[in-house]
């Protein structure tokens, strides 16, 4: 027999801005294949986390996903589910709202982020009481002068690949101190399972460097002349990947329109100081598409076109600290309304 460690990740209840909790637990088991059968429900003070009262706060956590967690001996990574105590989904659920049971559903999310430092409270790069230079040499950038953070940033893209994440890359972004990387799954679902995982793999990582990792869409200000973190959501279904149509994406286009408002009140807190219209957004209270356009809500991207409308669109709006489960959910009930 021997002994694993069950580290449970679930999101709390605060709101709009969830948060990730995690909590240890240890069993024994003899030939342990690290598979969801293999384990078992567990439980939380829902009183602490704003996902109960005191006199009745057992809440329950249902595992949905696991993973091997690289950083610990006999570790795995649990990501659940928060459950009432009768079984049916918390309110803090978005997970179950998500209406893709076949996966026909698949997401690309681009996380943005910067790297801050938790003695200044400013990102890396950033000399106390000024500013580095503006930017424009920090993309992709290489070198001391430009790029900073790196080594927690290749840190954390081995840690995802090691834990069998589907992690597609990495990059230094417009301002001083901004990371991204990407992920792609099959299914929605998991998609926001590995954008969640790799979200506490990130978090637990900045631990041991002095670190903390901003979310917030403009951390900076809303007035200050730098580029904000957004978290793109690339989509598809079988639609789009076939229909070989310029007629079918627009109608798929046109079925965001209507419900702006819906979408933008689950893609994350402080859009508004983000999506102004200015620095590679569309403003808040708009909508447009267009092909290859970066300034689009929603962008058609060109090897789609290239392609002959077979592929996927790009919606730009969601902010870094938005829930992919409830991105994705109401981008997949839009799409599903389009009349083609």
């Amino acid at each position: 027999m021997a002994k694993i460690k069950l580290e449970y990740l679930w999101l709390d209840g605060y709101f709009p801005t969830q948060n990730l909790r995690s909590k240890t637990k240890v069993e024994e088991h003899e030939d342990f294949k690290g598979t969801l059968e293999e384990i078992g429900n567990w439980s939380f003070d829902g009183s602490s986390t704003k996902q109960a009262e005191g006199g009745s706060s057992d809440c329950l956590l249902v595992p949905v996903a696991i993973y091997p967690d690289p950083d610990r001996k006999d570790g795995y990574l649990v990501m659940t589910e928060v459950m009432n105590a009768d079984g049916t989904p918390h309110e803090s659920n978005g997970r179950a709202t998500i209406d893709d049971e076949d996966d026909d559903f698949w997401f690309g999310f681009e996380q943005e982020y910067f790297i801050m430092d938790t003695e200044t409270g400013l990102p890396l790069g950033f000399p106390v009481g000024g500013y580095p230079a503006p930017q424009g040499m920090y993309y992709c950038s290489v070198g001391g002068k430009n790029t900073h953070g790196r080594h927690l940033v290749e840190e954390h893209a081995d840690l995802c690949i090691a834990a069998g994440l589907n992690f597609e890359g990495i990059n230094q972004e417009v301002a001083c101190g901004q990371w991204e990387y990407q992920l792609f799954a099959k299914g929605a679902k998991k998609a926001g399972d590995e954008i969640w995982i790799s979200r506490y793999l990130l978090q637990r990582l900045t631990e041991k460097y002095g670190y903390y990792i901003e979310y917030h869409p403009k951390p900076l200000g809303k007035d200050m002349d730098w580029n904000g973190s957004g978290m793109h959501a690339n989509f598809s279904n079988s639609t789009l990947r076939t229909c070989g149509s310029k007629e079918t994406y627009e109608k798929i286009c046109e079925a965001f329109r209507p419900v702006v408002d819906e979408h933008i009140a689950v893609y994350g807190e402080f859009n508004d100081q983000r999506l102004t219209g200015e620095h590679e957004t569309a403003a808040i209270t708009d909508f447009s598409y267009g092909v290859s356009d970066r300034g689009a809500s929603i962008r058609i991207p060109l090897i789609t076109v290239e392609k002959g409308y077979k592929g996927w669109l790009e919606d730009r709006r969601p902010a870094s600290n938005g829930d992919p489960y409830k991105i994705a959910a109401v981008i997949i009930k839009t799409v599903k309304s389009a009349k083609i």
